[in-house]
């Protein structure tokens, strides 16, 4: 079995990781938001996933995934908007926040989450990095990474449930890369193979 240092993903998402954990170490706070945009199959989640397993602070991070708050396929402007009034906007308050779960069998949103306003939040998704979330952002993280690796992992990852949304999705993205530039509000850029 190959190693991670064989791996050039994994190998991009150790120093990614690294990264955006010092990043987090230089806010010099005990509640740090990080908010991880990109475009689908960039990698988003499992650097997020990752960056919580190795957060730099004491206290655990409370790790979102725009995927659970999105009310379905043509959600990712409405997902974005809850998440920020929900989750960014009372944490920059000092306010516990409050979020639902879609459940996308359903066609609903389901039971609610809490957010700790003590705690950091890494927030990750498409359409996260917004010019009104970058205000309230500590560390904001662009992932990029070539449309075939990304639409390969995406399918890989959701299989034939994403593939007829693909287009719709991508769209989607198109829309918030010219809206609200996250690459130019980015802290970092993280490129993956």
């Amino acid at each position: 079995m190959p190693s991670r240092n064989d791996d050039p993903l994994a190998r991009a998402l150790d120093e990614a990781v690294a990264r955006v954990a010092a990043a987090v170490r230089a806010v010099q706070a005990s509640n740090p938001v990080v908010l991880i945009d990109g475009r689908s199959g960039a990698g988003k989640s499992t650097l997020a996933r990752l960056l919580a397993e190795r957060w730099p602070l004491r206290a655990a991070p409370q790790l979102v995934a725009l995927d659970e708050i999105y009310p379905g396929w043509d959600g990712m402007d409405a997902g974005a908007e809850r998440a920020y009034e929900q989750i960014l906007r009372p944490h920059g308050r000092d306010l516990v926040g409050t979020w639902q779960r879609y459940d996308w069998v359903a066609g609903k949103y389901a039971e609610n989450h809490a957010v700790d306003p003590a705690r950091g939040v890494i927030l990750e998704g498409c359409g996260a990095l917004t010019p009104r979330s970058a205000r309230i952002a500590d560390v904001r993280v662009w992932m990029q990474a070539p449309e075939q690796s990304r639409k390969r992992r995406a399918l890989d990852r959701d299989g034939e449930l994403f593939r007829p949304h693909w287009d719709r999705w991508a769209a989607q993205e198109v829309r918030h890369l010219r809206r609200d530039d996250p690459i130019e509000l980015a802290t970092l850029i993280v490129t993956v193979p």
